[in-house]
């Protein structure tokens, strides 16, 4: 194998088989704990259904490209299988070309391979539309430019959506073809509600982790800068402490909040699936969350193209 470019990350061999990753320091389907003031007490699990890898038809080679608020992620999709990521930060423009080479490298010989992208970034954009078609050669497609992601919405009529909440929910539906509710922990924090039709209904948004941090550190005077971590219990017994605990419980007990609320609309539990950046670290073993799958948006630009091209079988 060849050395890992310098300022690119790989995914874990773990993201391949994203659907069959359970749940962090757990091997069984998640169950809501009762609670004492008589609302949504306990779910089954997803009526017996099992959580299968996605199905996307044989013979898809696809570049897919999710521009976020941070970073920028590149899938190679070989047979309609996930097989490679590289990811690369939003700020690391050096290195921008070369994560684009190394993700095209094993689809460059393939004549049917298609490009297809989704971005929250307009200034990612540019650099998407500039640099991959002079190194691919290739056509390069927006979602919802080009291509509509398949997900119905049900929202305002003013309401603009990111691709990469609306990927996420076309992938985690698709493959569960039930109610559920994606949770992307990333620069910011969503939480989104799909009912069991596929229809989006939104969510709610809330600051990440890290950007509750850095807005203490500037809107405080005596707290300090620090990075994102764990905490080491739920009291801090020093100002970082306390400003960690108080950030990881706080988005612990926001997504449990909400995912209650939801239930309560929707009369059930729906399965809850976690992705995004800091999803593992600040979802670890939350008994709510049935899946972490950190490549849900890559997927959701499969499932696009699938939908696209007429892959429209039900499960």
């Amino acid at each position: 194998m060849e050395p890992a470019s310098p300022g690119i990350d790989h995914a874990p061999d773990r993201s391949l088989d994203p659907w069959v990753w359970p749940m962090h320091g757990r091997g069984k389907s998640a169950t809501m704990q009762p609670r004492r003031n008589g609302k949504p007490q306990a779910r089954a699990r997803c009526a017996g259904r099992e959580l299968a890898p996605l199905d996307v038809p044989m013979g898809l080679n696809l570049l897919a490209i999710s521009a976020g608020n941070t970073r920028t992620c590149f899938g190679s999709f070989l047979d309609g299988r996930l097989t490679g990521c590289v990811a690369i930060s939003n700020g690391d423009v050096d290195n921008f070309r070369a994560a684009i080479e190394e993700a095209y490298a094993p689809l460059s010989s393939l004549d049917s391979t298609l490009v297809l992208f989704g971005s929250v970034q307009p200034r990612i954009t540019e650099r998407i539309r500039k640099y991959v078609p002079q190194i691919t050669g290739r056509k390069v497609l927006r979602v919802e430019e080009d291509v509509p992601i398949p997900i119905g919405r049900q929202l305002d009529p003013e309401a603009m959506v990111g691709d990469d909440r609306l990927l996420n929910a076309a992938a985690a539906y698709d493959t569960l073809k039930q109610a559920c509710i994606v949770v992307d922990a990333g620069t910011a924090v969503t939480v989104d509600f799909i009912d069991g039709a596929g229809t989006f209904h939104g969510g709610a948004i809330a600051p990440g982790a890290q950007m509750m941090l850095d807005a203490m550190t500037h809107r405080a005077a005596q707290l300090p800068e620090i990075e994102l971590a764990v905490p080491v219990e739920p009291i801090g017994h020093n100002t970082q402490q306390a400003m960690l605990a108080g950030v990881y419980y706080g988005i612990r007990g926001m997504v449990r909040e909400l995912v209650e609320r939801y239930a309560e609309i929707a009369g059930a539990f729906p399965t809850v699936v976690a992705t995004g950046g800091n999803a593992d670290l600040l979802l670890g073993g939350l008994d709510i969350v049935e899946r972490f799958v950190p490549d849900l948006t890559l997927l959701g630009l499969a499932v696009t193209i699938k939908r696209s091209l007429g892959g429209c079988e039900e499960g």
